[in-house]
């Protein structure tokens, strides 16, 4: 992996932390060396992108160079931060794929209207996890090229 590789932050939106630990655990299982960060739904994913409340220092809170969606959170859910993100010309450019537990059609066929990269149903194993979390990682840092970060 190149060094522009291992500089992208990852921002994970998940409100179960159980799968917050799960993604780390795979993440240092696939030995990647990005630099994962957590927010626990909408409202606070939205805080962070837009350095409000206790993200306010924006040199300590780095723009994700991807994030991972969950679509059921509390508060605002991963649906409506997406169509908040995409609608923002500032923001829109941030990868976003969701991981989500979600398997209906209906949610896959909006978060691909609502301009969301990609959709990944949540494998329940941690090797399933961990497989998921190194194609995603060789796919979006070593195959697409994304854009520098503002």
């Amino acid at each position: 992996m190149d060094e522009k590789a291992k500089s992208i932050t990852i921002l994970m939106a998940d409100d179960d932390e159980d799968d917050r630990l799960m993604t780390k655990e795979a993440f240092e299982e696939a030995k990647l060396v990005n630099e994962l960060r957590f927010v626990e739904d909408g409202e606070e994913l939205l805080d962070y992108l837009y350095h409000r409340g206790k993200y306010t220092a924006p040199e300590g809170y780095p723009r994700p160079g991807l994030i991972l969606l969950d679509l059921n959170m509390p508060k605002k859910d991963g649906r409506e931060a997406l169509k908040d993100i995409k609608s923002d010309p500032d923001l829109r450019q941030i990868p976003i794929v969701v991981l989500t537990t979600s398997k209906a059609e209906e949610d896959i066929y909006r978060s691909y209207d609502l301009g969301v990269n990609s959709f990944i149903t949540k494998p329940v194993s941690f090797e399933g996890m961990v497989f998921v979390i190194t194609t995603l990682a060789q796919y979006w840092f070593q195959i697409v090229k994304l854009p520098d970060g503002k």
